[in-house]
């Protein structure tokens, strides 16, 4: 597990993998997410939820659609599976099934403290505009966002990703 040597399958998150996504969340976040608020996460209608699946759920990301805005509110690799393009093969997919929703702009927070993740925010366009400082409870959020998701200019720069 964790070589690159595997595919990774990028598909829809199901309540079926909640447990290996509580698994995930409750090793790799000070604050995970209770199987509740996956629940009702999956549940809703403005929501988009995948995994990416290797030999098991090795990540997933969510995000949150409200008029022409996507709101990424979670996003998680594995840490021995980082590195290898799952976490941009999940956003990518997500921009795409916002974009195929109608969102115009994309947005998240993201750790202060999480460079790597701000390095592939940046790749996708996304822009910090702001702080929310002690989001985290242990760190600020930089607040990213990218506009005109569903223009030309945009969507080459994510061709020129894939």
């Amino acid at each position: 597990m964790g070589s690159g040597v595997m595919t990774t399958v990028i598909r829809p998150l199901t309540t079926e993998d909640l447990t290996e996504v509580l698994a995930l969340e409750r090793d790799n976040r000070p604050t995970p997410w209770s199987e509740g608020v996956f629940r009702d996460e999956l549940a809703a209608e403005n929501r988009i939820y995948l995994a990416a699946e290797a030999d098991a759920v090795v990540g997933f990301g969510g995000l949150m659609l409200v008029g022409e805005e996507a709101h990424v509110t979670n996003l998680l690799v594995a840490p021995q599976w980082r590195r290898q393009g799952i976490g941009l093969g999940l956003m990518l997919a997500l921009i795409d099934a916002a974009v195929g929703a109608g969102a115009r702009h994309l947005t998240l927070e993201v750790r202060s403290t999480n460079e790597a993740a701000q390095a592939m925010y940046s790749r996708l366009g996304l822009a910090p505009i702001g702080i929310r400082r002690g989001y985290y409870g242990d760190d600020d959020a930089l607040i990213l966002w990218a506009h005109d998701i569903h223009g030309d200019p945009y969507q080459q720069r994510l061709k020129d990703l894939r």
